[in-house]
């Protein structure tokens, strides 16, 4: 078992790593718009854009101009998929005719692709039409993610900006971070759209299907008959006397199979990071993650512009150095998260522990805990993808998550909640890294009587202030959020699982939806109107009320000069800083969230090992 583990961590790390430079000099180039080829074939219709927005490319912009036009843009992008759901039962591209999407279920769904989060509450194959899922899921998942990386764009450009006057005598130009719109633009034609067109035909060469037929109906080879949770009249689970989920009996000799344009959804869904499954099973569908090598380019694309977004930083900052130093600390997290998640999954359960239960496959899948999980991809494919994904930001799933073991489960719970530093979304991840960065080094300088520097760049009281504002907002809507749940009938109704693990399900969505990651538990009944109103506020807040701060650092940092470093500066580009800014990162998540851990998934440990 750990020698096949530890195969795949070392093959899939050595792509991501081969993959890390070239792509992370193509996305500096980007930023630029100068890349020779590329340039030549784009540049007309960047130049077309431009014009028919009425945007000057030539007119930088002060951080507050900049955090508005984000805010306004991306608002824009919330209410027109909105609207779209509401009307999609009159649009073309509806073979199956399929309804409008209800009030509240389609809000959640707007904010939660226009926030990157990809949060889905419903079954995409019932409730979007082909027109819904291309126009607004799709289109949502490129202009996501685009503005993750034209945040982090503008941060970066703040750090490398050289500064040549004092911040209260600086025009409007020198406290420029660069254009809203540009980079919005170019992060869109340069990288996502390029990216996605080689994913997609990857995917279809796999067998991901790609089209615009009606669903198909075909008779079964036996009847098939399973047992699903009774639902009142509101879709809330009935409970007998007990309080348990009283289940049915359903059979049936046919099957419904759905089809779609789901390869160029797939592409940039993992891309993006915004994850969101054409189907409900997401990745573990076989028509949207088809065999073992589609799902090892699934992890791939997941990975791929969060990784070499560190080494487009070293590039734009002057020392590449530095982005080697973040890509190392996020990588050794993710190895650590990644082995406990495997090992635990194959470890298995108490129960089949104490039974002898044989759950090996075949010697690449060598078995464990099997419950909620593809037999195509084994135990360890599995949680390998589940630490990928909750550590990207991304949120697909090719397994569920809800039958993972309680401490199989923390792990990834646990890389949501250190802020999604861990490589992250496009942009996003990176800028929390560079905020928890300069935490480092202010928490250096007072060990040494020092003023704190990060890239030179004097790191002052105003700075600081908004780094506090990033680091303590998502665990202030992720507690908060768990703690009106379990408080209010309309939480607990959605509780499937009672106990530690119910509080554990809904803590993962509460930390899903904040951290814009996206996946889910999926034990807990959440296309309900509290759920969608109350993920929907930690979903848009968990992305703005980051992303407004880290703006106004980047504007506090443009003018400032660059110095260089001195015998007292703290260099931020060796193991020393890596290890400091690792155990940082532990320390702030672990003292924010270890109560709310030991009350879900520790305790459903230890209950688990007291039964044995």
């Amino acid at each position: 078992m750990f020698a096949n583990s530890a195969l795949q961590i070392a093959l899939f790390l050595a792509v991501l790593t081969a993959l890390t430079k070239p792509l992370g000099l193509y996305m500096a180039r980007a930023a630029d718009g100068k890349i020779p080829f590329v340039s030549r074939v784009v540049r007309p219709l960047e130049m077309a854009i431009y014009r028919l927005a009425g945007v000057d490319p030539a007119k930088d912009m002060n951080w507050k101009t900049y955090a508005v036009a984000m805010i306004l843009f991306n608002l824009a992008g919330t209410l027109g998929l909105y609207a779209l759901q509401r009307v999609q039962a009159w649009l073309p591209l509806n073979p199956q005719h399929l309804p409008a999407v209800s009030p509240d279920s389609a809000l959640n769904t707007a904010v939660s692709f226009a926030s990157n989060t990809s949060w889905q509450g419903y079954a995409g194959e019932t409730t979007l039409s082909y027109l819904s899922q291309m126009l607004g899921i799709t289109t949502q998942s490129f202009l996501s993610a685009a503005s993750g990386m034209a945040v982090m764009y503008a941060l970066i450009r703040a750090l490398a900006r050289r500064g040549a006057v004092p911040k209260e005598n600086a025009s409007a130009g020198t406290l420029s971070i660069g254009n809203a719109w540009v980079d919005l633009t170019r992060a869109t034609l340069y990288v996502l759209v390029p990216m996605a067109i080689l994913f997609s035909l990857a995917f279809i060469g796999q067998g991901v299907i790609q089209n615009f037929d009606s669903y198909r109906e075909v008779s079964t080879m036996q009847p098939v008959t399973w047992q699903q949770p009774m639902l009142d009249a509101h879709g809330n689970p009935v409970k007998d006397a007990a309080g348990n989920v009283v289940q049915q009996t359903q059979t049936t000799t046919k099957q419904v199979l759905a089809m779609g344009p789901v390869a160029s959804q797939e592409s940039i869904k993992l891309m993006s990071g915004d994850g969101g499954g054409f189907f409900n099973a997401n990745s573990a569908h076989p028509y949207e993650n088809p065999t073992p090598f589609c799902n090892f380019l699934q992890m791939i694309a997941i990975l791929s512009i969060p990784a070499g977004l560190c080494y487009t930083f070293g590039v734009m900052a002057g020392d590449r150095r530095q982005g080697w130093a973040l890509y190392a600390a996020m990588t050794l997290m993710f190895v650590v998260m990644s082995a406990i998640t495997i090992h635990e999954e194959q470890a298995g359960s108490m129960q089949l522990a104490t039974a002898s239960v044989d759950t090996k496959i075949s010697a690449l899948a060598p078995g464990g805990n099997m419950e909620g999980k593809e037999t195509r991809f084994g135990v360890t494919s599995s949680a390998l993808y589940a630490a990928v994904s909750t550590a990207s930001g991304d949120g697909a799933v090719d397994s569920m998550h809800d039958s993972f073991t309680p401490l199989g489960g923390m792990a990834p719970l646990l890389l949501m909640q250190t802020g999604e530093v861990v490589f992250g979304g496009p942009g996003s991840g990176l800028f929390s890294m560079l905020v928890h960065a300069m935490l480092v080094v202010f928490i250096a300088a007072l060990m040494i009587g020092r003023a704190p520097e990060y890239l030179g760049k004097k790191i002052d009281a105003f700075e600081m202030k908004m780094v506090a504002v990033v680091v303590l907002v998502t665990p202030l809507l992720v507690l908060l959020g768990t703690a009106a749940s379990v408080l209010v009938p309309a939480g607990l109704a959605g509780i499937a699982n009672p106990g530690a693990h119910g509080l554990s399900e809904i803590l993962y969505a509460f930390t899903s939806a904040a951290n814009n990651n996206g996946s889910a538990f999926a034990g807990l009944s959440a296309n309900t109107p509290y759920y969608n109103w109350m993920l929907a506020v930690a979903m848009w807040f968990g992305r703005f009320a980051v992303i407004v701060p880290v703006l106004a650092i980047a504007g506090s940092l443009a003018p400032k000069v660059r110095r260089a470093p001195g015998t007292g500066t703290l260099p931020t580009h060796g193991p020393i800083f890596v290890i400091l800014l690792i155990a940082t990162i532990l320390l702030v998540t672990l003292l924010t969230y270890m109560p709310a851990l030991a009350l879900g998934p520790v305790a459903e440990h230890l209950t688990m090992v007291g039964g044995r």
